[in-house]
């Protein structure tokens, strides 16, 4: 059996940073420090920053006053902020810059009684973020697929812009744009495309991997949304794919007669679950591996300069 690792795969920019801001504030202040929702969607991540003093909460009513607070890299909505600021907490914000652009976009339609219309999957942490920067006028319309855009109804006369939640499939969002476009042709699209690279670049890498790959293999959690659209990608075309948080999920049966294996992980998932994958691979009898050429990524986001 062969092993192919796509290229790039595991920790995008925004998921260093995310990660570093969490542990240099436990450096900074000892712990606790409180992260609403979990930094980044990887059960590996979170319980390691858990033994080293984060607590994870879901409201900031689960924080005590004047504590250290971490906003997670899938953003938080305008409410989130002024509650924290009600807590009187230390607050650092390990908002992945790529959604805080589209924060930024959606605050500046707004201001210009613009309708806009919000790719995305309900009930996502970063989807919730990005429907709370709604401070005035229209709320944000939130679209997940064909059905919803036709129920859409919107005068006229009203000025319409899109954006997308950052880690959907590429493939499937171009879909439902073209869709907006045909229902309402004057309709303003980003600046600039709102799928980060790093989504973008790891499911060109899966698309690469897959023709010559008999199973995929994708480190990352249930609700990583990125890591979902990597599994989806093969299982499209019919490639057997199953995403697992380690080695220790993987079914022996799915590798009975495989030749070629394919191994990817997601943005949020650590390149040391990759390598427990590839060694548990080769106990299974697998014999060589071969990393796959993808696109380089050399890009960097700062921490914030309190804790720099």
């Amino acid at each position: 059996m062969k092993i192919l690792l796509a290229n790039p795969r595991g920790f995008c920019a925004g998921v260093d940073r995310a990660i570093e801001i969490v542990e240099r504030a436990l450096t900074k202040h000892g712990s606790p420090v409180y992260v609403r929702n979990e930094v980044v969607h990887n059960k590996f991540v979170v319980r390691n920053l858990s033994a080293k003093g984060a607590i994870f909460v879901k409201e900031m009513d689960e924080v005590p006053n004047h504590q250290v607070v971490i906003f997670s890299a899938h953003g938080v909505s305008q409410l989130v902020r002024k509650q924290a600021k009600a807590l009187d907490a230390i607050v650092y914000d390990a908002t992945c810059p790529l959604v805080t652009k589209v924060h930024q976009e959606v605050a500046r339609r707004q201001k210009q009684n613009t309708q806009v219309i919000l790719i995305g999957h309900k009930g996502h942490p970063e989807v919730e973020g990005t429907l709370g920067q709604s401070q005035a006028g229209v709320a944000v319309a939130l679209v997940e697929n064909a059905a919803d855009i036709e129920k859409l109804e919107i005068a006229n006369q009203v000025d319409i812009a899109y954006t997308t939640q950052t880690t959907l499939s590429v493939d499937d969002t171009h879909h439902l744009v073209n869709q907006l476009k045909q229902k309402f042709p004057n309709i303003q699209a980003p600046k600039k495309d709102d799928i980060c690279y790093a989504t973008q670049n790891r499911q060109d890498a899966i698309k690469t991997l897959i023709q010559s790959s008999e199973v995929l293999l994708v480190l990352g959690s249930s609700n990583s949304s990125n890591s979902n659209r990597l599994r989806e990608i093969a299982e499209k075309l019919n490639i057997p794919a199953y995403l697992i948080d380690g080695a220790d999920e993987i079914n022996p049966a799915w590798l009975s007669g495989v030749k070629t294996i394919g191994v990817t992980a997601g943005a949020s998932a650590p390149e040391i679950l990759v390598q427990a994958v590839v060694n548990y691979l080769y106990d299974q009898g697998a014999s060589t591996v071969e990393e796959i050429k993808g696109t380089e990524e050399n890009v960097h986001f700062p921490v914030p300069e309190a804790l720099r």
